[in-house]
């Protein structure tokens, strides 16, 4: 759109002006020339106008009178289409206001005679509407012709022309006062001195006014009189007028201008002098009508029936009060009473309707009823206006209740009014049921929609149109009624509830800033409200009652239940308790199910229904309940009460109340003070009847249908339930912005309620009411910010719940109890609880009161609640503990497993979690509870597992011990500081020891308790726990703390369970309980304690071995040891295997002490000394159950640090070398005390089962022996070794029972050593190299070691025997009979025998093995596997023998030559010429099975022998006795004389000959004869005694063959005998080599000639036809070359 004025409009405007003059030019051409003239004189105008100026429009708008000339004259001529035209063309210049004032009247002019000649009437309105909208340039009486010619159009036959004039009216009336509005605005800012009014002596005095402002005065003067019927002053020329015209012209000033009014004086003049009086007088004859009378008569100009006027009249007085209640407070007062008087029933019916409507616009405007109150109720000597309306609307509803039909009685409409359906009603015609409706007593009312809330929007009185009263349906009167009732309730509550609450603002602000003075508010303000309210509570309740009872729309229902309840709060919130109490029991009752039976409320409403209260002459009862409603039952439950009766129902109505019940306490708890009791048990009572039970956090669920049988609950209400109950919880949170006081009036409510569910409970074990403890649950835990001032009410009334005899109610009881304390622990308060010690112990109080409680379904409860305290807040209770750890402590042996399981939870989320964050006063708590489940006997895995919870705390005690100390000396000091303030001593366990020790000391001793606890596994648990916390953390004690650990805790344990064990029954056990089945080794008392003294015994071993320096510094230490040493040898030689072996172990442990490194860059060393024990043989791991020992990282350090003392091992003084052999050997007397006793067989026959050690026993006593021995070997004495051997040996010979054999022997054919044997020898080792390095005189015992191992060689041949009992072979022992096997002692004494000739290799030189004839007694012992070769009971033992004497004498002969001449060896020799014998010719024959090569490797043992001889004894002949060498002589001899078995198979024959022997022996012998070195003729003699007599057997073997081969013709011989030839054969070719090698001097001539002598024999043999014996005797032959010529010539003859 273009502006009027931009230059395009503008040439716009210039163009469309010439077109319109060419056309008026053109259209008056022939019939009027002089407006063509006009016209064309026009063109010449505008285009002058055009081309000289600038400012176009301002121009044509001085020149406007020349410029709309023709259009003037165009007009006059009357011509239809020449008047549009011109009309059309003034228009345009119009609305470009380019129109003078003096143009404008000549315009009116000409347009009122248009008007009287009847033409173009609507071009007209348009015409004058344009010029009156478009500029203000028509003024006073101008714009008043311009008026008059519009209210004449209004009046013509024309309805089009009539409505389009009232039309135009309206707008011009507006624009008149709009004008002002304008002129007002421009003239703000400037003050003016106003004359002085004078009174209404003239009245139209309005020289004071502005132009605009005039017009509009005289326009609004002239207006009252022509609606009074007189003439009008300003508005000349008006024929004729209307008065209902006049009125909604008056009507639409007075609402769209009510400024105008109130700003000038003249105009409120004219309201309070013309208006009012005017209205009062119009309304006449409405108030003197009573029904029936219909004739009226009306003082206006044009009488016409007074519907329209008196609905106008109403309208305009709406408007009065609305606007200008200030000005008319008089009048307004009239206004109001009439209003009232039109409700009453004798009215016509559609004035009723009318006035309830305008009672209805004054509702919505709540600031103007409050003014209502001031002015008029707060007065005295004044209607009570305000009362009245509120009794005049509750009053008219009732009577429409009374009256039955009063609908249809005020027009001629007749009955049909209901069927026809008023505007309001949509068409709905009266017979659906589903229309809402109220009914009461019979009378059915249907309710419509008559406006949107807030806003009254009237129906009647919009009705401008209708000239007759129309009909009213059925229930429009109520429905506005209604409506005007929840208006005016919601505008009061909501304009009051605004001003408290900025009054509120304005409190807390003042507060802020004052904070010293009282807030003061303004008394008035409070007054009005409350006056308010007092006037019109009662006629409201008793309306809303009514109403509520008859609704049978829940819409409405719910508006009504809301009405009431913000009723109910606003008047708490005033503290008027009177109307408040009783709106809530409205609301109450309606809840409940008609004429329940509720105390509390039956009570209340008495009061009130006293007082009936009367409105203008009606009385008005609030009007009880009607029974017979036709409500929807939406459920059927039991009525809550201690007697059971029927059953009572409940409406979907009465659910509807609850809820709104709901909602007020929930929206407005803060107010309701003394009426909680009212809602809270009204709100029970219904919670019971639809069965809603209490769950989680005291939040009520449906409960199960099973409950209650007799709740019958619709789908419709099951749906409702979870949001009823959400709003019942909602409810109970919104507590937390209650005050407290309000919070206390909630509570003592509650408890109240719950004292009587109690008493109703307690008589039967009927289902109690949880209600109240539920709610008292949910509001403890939403006002947790200020729970300390409901915490003992609270929890006081909740404990008492606790102890009732109905076991749901006390459940409720103890969860209520129960989660309100972890809510208020888990809750951050301000101050934290850490630093409000009181506040915490207050709420933790309640949890300990618990445990007084008998029932154990409440320990139960108390118990899982404070496990969930800890888990949720273990690391904050601080002082908090010992009552916490109380109640996890406060268990008894009666009270059953599962809460004993419950309470021990508990005690391990302590330890594993929360011990660094309880004072360390509460440790020893901490450990007595521990202890007491260990020794609860309900269960016996909680006593195992508290024993690994006391590990813990030793590892805690161990890992955190620093700070503990230090918090614990620091809280020692205070009670000290206590205890002498009082004069008394300081009373506590162990008390001289300092509080770190006594709590460890309180630890070992609670776990000494159980350590004899009569369930073993309980036993064993606290042993090893005791002893790995004491190996672990012992560093941290004392050094006095030790002597009381050692004597009090350790001795004393050990002594219990020696007693215990000795006396404990034999009888077999035959299962653990239950269905466990107890191991053969486990199945007595007695074998179960045996497993427990072995813990035991060796738990204290470990820690005399670990703790040495530590002991070893407490005064009596050599007594503690005596005690231990004592205690072990006991055990030792206990009969029970199990006992005895670990005794042992313990008696190694304490032995194998190793004395630690000084420096210290050996941690391993050192972590031995400190007790992180060395691995020995270790009866269980050291590092306790539960965790590992210690955390890598600061190992060291954390050891060094603890004791840097100790890491440094005491100098090593003479005194302490001194105590050190003392104990060593008190540790030697009891080894040997326990070695004789255990060794020593058995003295009489042994029928009866003796006790028998057993091989493990007697392997880990030798085994002690090395170490010990370290120790003694100072003063070991020749004594003492005897005593040794003595056990050694006894060791050694005792016997296995069959069926341990499998386990310890090999099977017999594996030559493995036992490892008992392996200890005896490992024993004598140790002993021999301690000899070795020893000093000389320690060289003495060598014999007495050889002669011990020489006993253990013998065992090969002859196994030894243990007292008389009788054993079987292994081979032949049955494995399940009590039968005992002899060792297999070969291997053994084949090592022995390794040993020996080890040790000889070392030892032969030294003087006591020379003296003590070793050599001899080897070889003595020798002898026997020797002589028995093939016989011994296992074949490696003679060839063991064998090498072991070759390798004996290799290194003993040299000795014996070198001390030939003392004689110390002269026995020895003869002893080993029977040595060769035996072995050389043994008496055994081989066995049959032994194979060919087998053969061939014994031969070549037997010709080493021999080789031995020829190199180590015949060379050195003359260092040895002659009969010695006589008896080799003979022996060798004896060898070479070719010996045969006469048994061997042809084959084996050559073999088996010992050929090699045989030679070998020939050879040593030649050997032996010729040689150069024959010291004495003697030997001499014996060689060639030994060759003449081989020589001669030589000869004699050869013939005979000659003579056997020549008889047996071709027979071939025996092989026996061509064997014998063939070895006689190379015997002679031996002999021949030899005598060539030999110095003929060494050869005596009696040998030539027997040699010679054989050569003939030899020829003769040639003949043989064996070809082995041919090429023998070819080899035999060969060498007698050399001595066919006489040696001398040899010699001249040269080198050659």
């Amino acid at each position: 759109m273009m502006s009027t004025s931009s230059p395009e409009a503008v040439k716009k405007l210039l163009e469309n002006m010439q077109t319109d003059l060419r056309s008026l030019s053109m259209e008056c051409k022939k019939k009027f020339p002089p407006v063509k003239e006009a016209a064309e004189s026009g063109i010449v105008k505008v285009k002058t106008i055009a081309a000289r100026n600038t400012g176009i429009l301002a121009a044509l708008k001085e020149n406007s009178l020349e410029v709309v000339q023709p259009f003037l004259m165009g007009c006059g001529t009357k011509e239809p289409k020449i008047t549009q035209l011109c009309l059309a063309a003034i228009q345009r210049l119009m609305s470009h206001e380019v129109v003078s004032e003096a143009a404008a009247g000549n315009i009116i002019n000409m347009l009122w005679q248009l008007m009287e000649n009847g033409l173009e009437e609507l071009k007209l309105l348009q015409t004058v509407l344009v010029l009156l909208t478009t500029n203000t340039v028509v003024h006073d009486e101008v714009l008043s012709k311009a008026i008059v010619l519009c209210f004449r159009l209004h009046f013509t036959k024309d309805n089009i022309t009539n409505n389009t004039a009232a039309a135009t009216v309206r707008q011009v009336v507006t624009v008149v006062f709009e004008r002002m509005v304008a002129e007002d605005e421009r003239f703000k800012g400037i003050v003016e001195q106003p004359p002085p009014v004078q009174g209404n002596t003239n009245r139209r005095s309005v020289s004071t006014l502005r132009p605009s402002a005039k017009d509009a005065y005289m326009l609004f003067q002239d207006l009252c009189q022509l609606v009074n019927a007189d003439a009008p002053y300003w508005l000349v020329g008006m024929t004729e007028m209307t008065r209902t015209f006049g009125l909604e012209l008056l009507e639409s000033v007075l609402n769209d201008f009510p400024g105008v009014f109130l700003q000038h004086q003249e105009f409120s003049f004219l309201l309070k002098e013309r208006v009012c009086p005017l209205v009062i007088k119009l309304f006449s004859p409405n108030i003197k009508f009573r029904q029936g009378c219909n004739s009226a008569a009306s003082p206006a100009p044009v009488e016409k029936p007074y519907f329209p006027i008196c609905m106008r009249l109403l309208r305009v007085v709406s408007v009065l009060i609305k606007h200008f209640y200030t000005l008319l407070v008089t009048e307004c007062e009239i206004f109001l009473s009439l209003l009232v008087k039109f409700l009453d029933g004798e009215k016509p019916q559609w004035l009723r309707a009318v006035a309830v409507e305008s009672v209805h616009r004054l509702c919505v405007q709540p600031h103007l009823l409050r003014s209502f109150c001031q002015s008029y109720d707060m007065k005295q000597h004044s209607t009570k206006v305000f009362r009245d309306i509120v009794n005049a609307l509750g009053s008219f509803i009732q009577s429409l209740f009374i009256i039955p039909n009063a609908g249809n009685s005020g027009s001629g409409s007749g009955a049909q009014g209901g069927a026809q359906g008023g505007p309001g009603t949509g068409g709905v015609s009266g017979n659906l049921t589903t229309q809402a409706a109220f009914e009461y007593r019979g009378t059915w009312i249907p309710l419509m929609t008559v406006s949107v809330q807030g806003s009254a929007k009237a129906t009647y009185l919009e009705m401008l149109d209708k000239v007759e009263p129309p009909s009213i349906p059925e229930g429009y009167a109520m429905s506005v009624a209604f409506s005007a009732l929840l208006d005016l309730v919601r505008g009061i509550t909501s304009m009051i509830e605004r001003e408290l609450a900025v009054e509120e603002e304005a409190a807390a602000e003042f507060r802020e800033t004052h904070p010293a003075q009282a807030w003061q508010p303004q008394p008035g303000v409070h007054l009005v409200w409350e006056e308010m309210v007092s006037a019109c509570w009662c006629g409201l309740l008793a309306a809303l009652s009514l109403l509520l009872d008859a609704s049978t729309d829940e819409t409405a229902t719910e508006n009504i239940l809301k009405a009431e309840l913000t009723m109910a709060s606003l008047c708490g919130r005033l503290g008027l308790v009177t109307p408040r109490d009783a709106f809530i029991t409205a609301i109450c009752k309606a809840s409940l199910p008609p004429h329940y039976a509720l105390t509390v409320l039956s009570c209340n409403t008495a009061n009130l229904s006293s007082k009936a209260y009367s409105i203008q002459g009606h009385s008005v009862q609030i009007i009880s309940p009607s029974s017979e409603s036709h409500q929807q039952v939406v459920a059927v439950g039991q009525p809550l009460t201690s007697q059971p009766q029927g059953t009572v129902v409940l409406t979907a109505k009465n659910i509807q109340c609850m809820r709104t019940l709901l909602n007020l306490a929930h929206c407005h708890g803060a107010v309701l003070g003394t009426s909680w009791q009212l809602v809270l048990a009204t709100l029970q009572h219904l919670v019971w009847i639809l069965g809603l039970k209490p769950g989680m956090g005291g939040a009520l669920k449906p409960g199960r249908a099973v409950e209650g049988p007799s709740t019958v609950l619709t789908t419709a209400v099951m749906t409702d339930l979870p949001i009823i109950s959400n709003i019942l919880s909602r409810l109970f949170e919104s507590s937390q912005y209650l005050d407290d006081v309000s919070l206390h009036h909630l509570i003592n409510a509650l408890c109240s309620l719950s004292l009587e569910a109690m008493e109703m409970a307690s008589g039967n074990n009927k289902e109690p009411s949880l209600f109240a403890v539920a709610k008292l649950l949910e509001t403890g835990l939403v006002n947790m910010d200020r729970i300390e001032i409901l915490w003992r009410p609270l929890t006081g009334h909740l404990l008492e719940v606790c102890q009732h005899p109905n076991s749901r109610m006390r459940e409720w009881g103890a969860e209520a109890l129960t989660a309100l304390i972890k809510a208020s622990l888990a809750y951050k308060h301000d101050p934290p609880l850490a630093q409000n010690q009181r506040l915490q112990l207050l709420l933790l109080n309640p949890l300990k009161e618990l445990s007084n409680v008998l029932h154990a379904d409440i320990r139960q409860k108390q118990l899982e609640s404070v496990l969930q305290i800890l888990q949720s807040q273990g690391d904050s209770l601080g002082p908090g503990w010992p009552l916490v750890l109380g109640v996890i402590g406060a268990i008894r042996n009666d009270q059953g497993e599962s809460l004993i399981r419950t309470a021990f939870q508990c005690l391990q989320l302590v330890v594993t979690d929360f011990l660094p964050t309880m004072p360390c006063t509460c440790l020893q708590i901490v450990v007595d509870v521990a202890g007491s489940f260990g020794l609860q006997n309900q269960e016996l895995n909680i006593s195992l597992t508290s024993i690994g919870l006391l590990w813990n705390i030793s590892d805690y005690f161990f890992q955190r011990g620093e700070a503990i100390i230090q918090e614990l000396e620091r809280e020692e000091e205070a009670l000290q500081k206590r205890a002498q303030e009082k004069g008394e001593t300081l009373n506590r366990p162990f008390h001289p020891a300092p509080p770190f020790d006594c709590l460890w000391l309180c630890l070992y001793a609670k776990l000494g308790e159980m350590c004899v606890d009569p369930r073993p596994a309980v036993r064993k648990s606290a042993g090893q726990t005791l002893f790995s916390t004491i190996a672990a953390h012992g560093t941290l004690l004392q050094q006095p703390t030790w002597h009381i650990v050692v004597w009090k805790v350790l001795f004393q344990l050990l002594d219990c369970v020696r007693a215990s064990s000795t006396t404990a029954d034999k009888e077999k056990i035959e299962s653990g309980g239950g269905n466990i089945l107890i191991h053969h080794s486990r199945d007595t008392a007695e074998k179960q304690w045996a497993e427990t003294w072995v813990l035991t015994l060796a738990g204290v071993a470990r820690i005399f071995n670990t703790r040495r320096y530590l002991l070893q510094q407490l005064g009596d230490f050599f007594e503690a040891w005596e005690v231990l040493l004592n205690h072990i040898q006991s055990a030792a030689l206990s009969k029970n295997n199990e006992v005895s072996l670990a005794a042992l172990k313990s008696f190694q442990e304490i032995l194998q002490i190793v004395t630690p490194v000084k420096d210290s860059d050996r941690p391993c060393d050192a972590f031995a000394a400190m007790g992180v024990p060395p691995v020995l043989i270790d009866p269980f791991s050291a590092s306790g159950p539960g965790r590992p020992l210690v955390r890598s990282d600061s190992l060291v350090e954390r050891l060094t640090r603890y004791n840097g003392a100790e890491l440094q091992a005491p100098p090593p003084g003479e005194e302490s070398a001194l105590e050190d052999s003392a104990l060593w050997w008190s540790a030697w007397n009891t080894w040997y005390r326990t070695g004789t006793d255990s060794t020593r067989p058995p003295s009489g026959p042994t029928e009866k089962f003796s006790f028998i050690p057993s091989q493990p026993f007697l392997t880990a006593l030798i085994q002690i022996f090395p170490a010990l021995y370290q120790h003694i070997k100072a003063n070991f004495s020749m004594e003492d070794l005897k005593k040794l051997g003595v056990i050694l040996h006894g060791a050694v010979s005792v016997p296995i029972s069959s069926d341990a054999s499998p386990f310890i022997l090999p099977s017999y054919t594996e030559a493995v050593l036992t490892s008992l044997q392996e200890a005896v020898l490992t024993a004598l080792d140790v002993l021999q190299k301690a000899i070795c390095v020893g000093p000389e005189n320690l060289q003495v015992m060598y014999p007495a070691i050889f002669e011990q191992l020489l006993l253990f060689v013998e065992f090969s041949c002859k196994p030894p025997q243990y007292g008389r009992m009788e054993t079987k072979h292994v081979a032949n022992a049955k494995y399940n009979q009590a039968e005992w096997v002899a060792l297999n002692y070969v291997p053994f004494a084949e090592r022995s025998l390794e040993v020996v000739v080890d040790l000889y290799h070392k030892t032969a030189c030294h003087k006591a093995v020379i003296n003590e004839k070793v050599l001899q007694n080897i070889i003595k012992t020798l002898r026997m596997p020797l002589g028995l070769k093939y016989a011994c009971p296992a074949e490696s033992t003679w060839k063991l023998a064998v090498s072991s004497l070759l390798k004996v004498l290799s290194i003993g002969l040299p000795v014996a030559r070198q001390h030939a001449s003392s004689g110390k060896f002269d026995t020895m020799w003869p002893e080993l010429a029977n040595a060769f014998e035996d072995f050389l010719f043994t008496k055994s024959t081989p066995p049959d099975n032994l194979s060919i090569q087998e053969f061939q490797k014994n031969e070549a043992v037997d010709v080493e022998v021999v080789q031995l001889i020829s190199t180590e004894i015949l060379p050195f002949a003359n260092f040895i006795p002659k009969d010695f060498v006589g008896q080799i002589m003979a022996m060798l001899n004896r060898g070479s004389i070719h010996s045969q078995s006469p048994s061997f198979t042809e084959a084996e024959i050559d073999v088996r000959m010992r050929e090699e022997f045989s030679k070998v022996c020939f050879e040593t012998l030649l050997q032996f004869s010729f040689s150069n070195k024959v010291s004495t003729p003697q030997e001499g003699y014996i060689s060639r005694m030994a060759l003449s007599v081989l020589l001669k057997r030589s000869q004699d073997v050869l013939r005979r063959y000659v003579e056997d081969e020549r008889l047996s013709g071709h027979c071939p011989l025996p092989r026996q005998q061509v064997t014998e030839i063939i070895f006689v054969l190379k015997a002679i070719s031996t002999l021949m080599d030899s005598l060539k090698k030999t110095q003929p001097e060494n050869v005596d001539g009696i040998t030539w000639a027997q040699v010679i002598a054989l050569y003939p024999t030899l020829v003769e043999c040639v003949t043989c036809s064996s070809p082995e014996v041919s090429s023998a005797l070819k080899e035999a032959l060969g060498p007698f070359k050399d001595f066919m010529q006489p040696p001398v010539s040899r010699v001249q003859n040269g080198e050659s």
